[in-house]
């Protein structure tokens, strides 16, 4: 979509979600920013007021439907929504060792119910406007499942399965649907991450080809272009081919936040 007007972005306090605000951040534009840090959710919306933006800010988890549903339709009563990025996610993996209960049905609680109740209950009304975007935030962990993050891969393929499906179901209604497919981003979650990771990229740029292609309606937004091209040959391999390998990669650490 060219030009949007009201942009709801979930996960908007840190990383990827901040980057993406400060990035649409312009005079005539209105961000609805939501994170679950309040201090840092109120300095990314202070740094968008100053850009020219219009902000409208509210500290929620994206795991509670109701409160989130009812937060939106409320922005959305007063300016319609033109875009909402269904940003919020969090990551983890084994340590080294089997994930934890706990941490497996958060990340899946965060990841998947959290982009459902990010946008479904917004469809229906862009539907009946005959217009609006949306845009999920997979991965390339969804691509293929890596044994060091069995949850994290699952729930970023769900998210990425979904969104295709979403955009064919909505085809013609007037509604866009695009799927967001970052490989490594420079981020805090990443920073977590105590192995290397080949092609890391600057948010900053992240944020740029992110927007780009959401100007452009583009169905599947990957990047970069050398992770998209591992990621494919892993996926067409068959697993006994692999397998192996794939179980001498570096795990994520315990700790899904």
């Amino acid at each position: 979509m060219r030009d949007p007007k009201h942009i709801l972005i979930t996960g908007a306090s840190s990383g990827l979600g901040a980057e993406l605000a400060r990035t649409y951040a312009a005079p005539g534009v209105t961000l609805a920013l939501t994170g679950r840090d309040a201090a840092r959710l109120e300095a990314v919306a202070e740094q968008c007021r100053a850009q020219g933006a219009s902000v409208e800010a509210a500290v929620l988890d994206v795991t509670d439907a109701a409160a989130l549903a009812g937060w939106m339709l409320a922005r959305d009563d007063v300016l319609p929504i033109d875009l909402a990025i269904a940003n919020a996610g969090i990551s983890a993996g084994t340590g080294g060792d089997t994930e934890p209960v706990e941490q497996v049905r958060r990340i899946f609680a965060v990841n998947v119910d959290g982009v459902m109740n990010t946008v479904l209950p917004l469809i229906p009304r862009m539907q009946a406007r005959r217009r609006g975007q949306i845009a999920l935030m997979a991965s390339m962990a969804g691509f293929r499942g890596f044994p060091g993050a069995p949850a994290y891969c699952g729930s970023k393929a769900a998210v990425k399965i979904y969104g295709e499906g979403l955009r064919g179901m909505l085809a013609g209604s007037g509604v866009e649907v695009s799927v967001v497919c970052p490989g490594y981003v420079r981020t805090p979650m990443t920073d977590r991450n105590g192995f290397p990771m080949p092609f890391l990229m600057e948010v900053g740029k992240a944020a740029r080809i992110i927007r780009d292609g959401l100007t452009r309606n583009k169905a599947r937004i990957a990047f970069p272009l050398p992770i998209l091209a591992a990621v494919w040959l892993l996926q067409a391999l068959s697993p006994g081919l692999i397998d192996p390998l794939m179980r001498r990669l570096p795990s994520k650490s315990i700790d899904a936040g």
